[in-house]
């Protein structure tokens, strides 16, 4: 496994995470056995939501952390708020409220990261940064970041805040790369090289900011996983010959080329099958070439200018 710093006081972060959006259908016993793989793996991040499961994913992780407390010392632990009911509320009290039953919720008594989740166009810098500062000097929350933002949305509030903002989490796979496409495509006059995302890749990178990637294996918003599927054999058999190559298996070489952008890079899997997440943290030891990632952009269906 390889290992980032997220934040200045949180150090050797897995570039493998573990998305906890679906373990609110498992068994306590389930959600252990994922949390232990991962360890065993070297994979020691993992990230939540309020909203995921309705609050049922994090109270699943937190019973674990209740009966296993030295699990605590182990891992990274992210969680995410802001989706209010049909809205989003970046209000200092919704902020408070969200992590305090986040809290309550993990059995911890603090978050090592905390995201807003997606952008509050409502949104006041200055009371976001009033419920930063006072989750901060309490010791609840270590660091701060975004989810689904894009570079300007990231300074009107970093213009405001006293901490930095450390990730920002967005959809990135093989089958869904406007992040990616943009700037492939500058001044062609395709619709690739429309700009979606106004320079956020670049933007991260420039900031030494985080890019987490969400739904690494879905194309379009949760429309279904491209591995193995029909629509994308050209991709599928370009995966399986470099998996075949590396020893691994086409989800590795999936997560693989993400990790091989040129700056830091989480891998956000949401797999809550304790093999897939073997596979998942195999992905950290191989470095594919530029040609070989260019090879698997172009599968896809892209094209180069």
């Amino acid at each position: 496994m390889k290992y980032i710093t997220l934040a200045e006081n949180i150090k050797d972060t897995s570039v493998i995470g573990i998305g906890c959006m679906r373990i609110g259908s498992k068994e306590k016993k389930e959600v252990e056995e994922i949390i232990r793989t991962a360890l065993d793996c070297g994979i020691n991040f993992f990230d939540h939501a309020d909203i995921y499961g309705r609050g049922r994913s994090e109270e699943l992780f937190g019973q674990v952390l209740k009966e296993n407390p030295e699990l605590r010392e182990k891992i990274v632990i992210q969680s995410k708020c802001g989706i209010n009911m049909g809205m989003y509320d970046f209000s200092k009290e919704h902020i408070i409220n969200s992590v305090n039953g986040i809290l309550e919720r993990l059995n911890t008594d603090h978050l090592d990261s905390l995201l807003l989740h997606r952008p509050d166009v409502l949104m006041e810098p200055q009371q976001v940064k009033e419920a930063f500062s006072e989750l901060y000097e309490s010791g609840k929350v270590k660091s701060f970041g975004v989810s689904n933002m894009n570079r300007f949305q990231m300074e009107l509030l970093q213009n405001c805040l006293p901490y930095r903002l450390t990730a920002n989490q967005l959809q990135l796979s093989l089958a869904h790369t406007p992040l990616i496409d943009e700037g492939i495509n500058v001044n062609t006059g395709w619709d690739n090289g429309i700009v979606r995302t106004s320079g956020t890749l670049e933007y991260l990178r420039l900031k030494d900011i985080v890019l987490q990637t969400w739904s690494p294996l879905q194309y379009g918003m949760f429309q279904g996983i491209f591995i193995d599927n029909e629509n994308y054999s050209e991709l599928n058999n370009q995966l399986q010959i470099l998996a075949d190559q590396y020893g691994v298996t086409k989800d590795t070489i999936a997560y693989s080329w993400l990790l091989r952008l040129p700056q830091k890079v989480q891998v956000i899997t949401g797999t809550t099958t304790p093999a897939r997440i073997v596979n998942a943290a195999k992905a950290a030891d191989i470095e594919l070439t530029a040609r070989q990632w260019y090879d698997l952009y172009k599968a896809a269906g892209n094209r180069l200018p």
